[in-house]
């Protein structure tokens, strides 16, 4: 059995993973949570039947050396924390983003010694978005010339009272990291690497930092342009991704996930997955764990892992410099490689 700890106790713990945990339990045993809130990590433990609980990180990682890690904990804390599952020998499954800089990025990768780091992006691991990738490596489509990415989503006032929200020390960033992530991530892997992004980022309405809405245009390698929209003030909330082939264009409507009847194809003809498996933390566990099991680096960690927040960090350089940014000027010497805000005021 592979010995599974849950780190951070709250809402997308019980949501999310433990029902993704419940259907591998032929092969994965939860044997520990810990939490910083003790009254909420035992009641976790309590109503999941979790062994042990624990309110200090390398307390637990040294009583009870998990093979694997799920981190649930907000966003400030992500880089820290994975680093110390990796370096104590375990592999790590982390919520988005994995961590708030290509900086942090590449540290979390140079922790890696045997051990993996990789981010939760479900929605790659439907039976759509592994179908519609196979037909553009295969060319039935004809060549992939226009996308739409739109991520229109409400997020109320009240929503940001919690102190971690809205801030770029905290939070890393508004709904283009937070939210607009997840159909981003589901394009990039349909469509590849980018090569130049023009986008504006404003705070409209809510009370933070950070934008609460954002808009790109953006020419992909192989010639592609997309259009994108990030936002949290949207009262009709939709995710919905378009791409326009050569010879079809294929569509997916859907809101925090889909399954086969959310896509749709023009002509119809074009569009006939095999199977239909929702996009689910339960699709991307399971191909974290074969991979766990195969002893091979797993889905969304390392350059995968690193793509979408290559991209968010684009986004974000163009919007405050107001001006193109390509995917080659991320470099080390960039202000936004290091801080997705690049030290500036929005």
């Amino acid at each position: 059995m592979i010995r599974v700890a849950i780190l951070g106790t709250g809402g997308i713990a019980s949501a999310c993973h433990m029902p993704a945990l419940a259907a591998e339990g032929h092969r994965a045993e939860v044997v520990a949570a810990m939490d910083v809130d003790a009254g909420r990590v035992k009641a976790f433990c309590a109503e999941h039947g979790i062994p042990g609980a624990y309110t200090d990180l390398g307390e637990m990682l040294s009583i009870e050396r998990p093979d694997l890690v799920h981190v649930c904990t907000p966003p400030f804390a992500h880089a820290r924390q994975v680093v110390e599952c990796l370096r104590a020998g375990a592999w790590v499954w982390c919520e988005k983003p994995l961590c708030l800089s290509l900086a942090e990025h590449d540290l979390i990768t140079a922790a890696e010694r045997g051990t993996f780091a990789a981010v939760v992006f479900q929605h790659r691991f439907g039976s759509g978005a592994r179908h519609l990738r196979r037909l553009t490596e295969s060319g039935e489509l004809g060549r992939p010339m226009v996308a739409l990415c739109v991520t229109a989503w409400y997020r109320d006032h009240t929503y940001y009272a919690v102190p971690w929200r809205g801030t770029w020390e905290t939070e890393g960033g508004g709904p283009t990291l937070g939210h607009g992530i997840h159909q981003m991530d589901l394009m990039l892997s349909v469509l590849g690497d980018w090569e130049e992004i023009r986008a504006m980022a404003r705070r409209v309405d809510r009370p933070v930092e950070t934008e609460d809405v954002s808009l790109a245009s953006v020419r992909f390698e192989n010639g592609a342009m997309a259009s994108v929209l990030n936002s949290v003030l949207s009262p009709r909330e939709e995710s919905y991704l378009r791409f326009d082939y050569a010879e079809a264009t294929v569509e997916l409507r859907h809101l925090y996930g889909y399954r086969n009847a959310n896509w749709t194809s023009t002509p119809p003809d074009r569009w006939n997955p095999p199977d239909d498996v929702p996009s689910s933390h339960a699709a991307q566990l399971s191909a974290l764990l074969d991979a766990y099991e195969r002893g091979e680096r797993p889905p969304l960690s390392g350059a995968e892992g690193r793509q979408t927040l290559e991209f968010v960090t684009g986004l974000y350089a163009s919007a405050f410099t107001g001006k193109p940014v390509r995917r080659s000027e991320l470099t080390l010497d960039n202000p936004f490689y290091h801080r997705l805000d690049g030290g500036q005021t929005l």
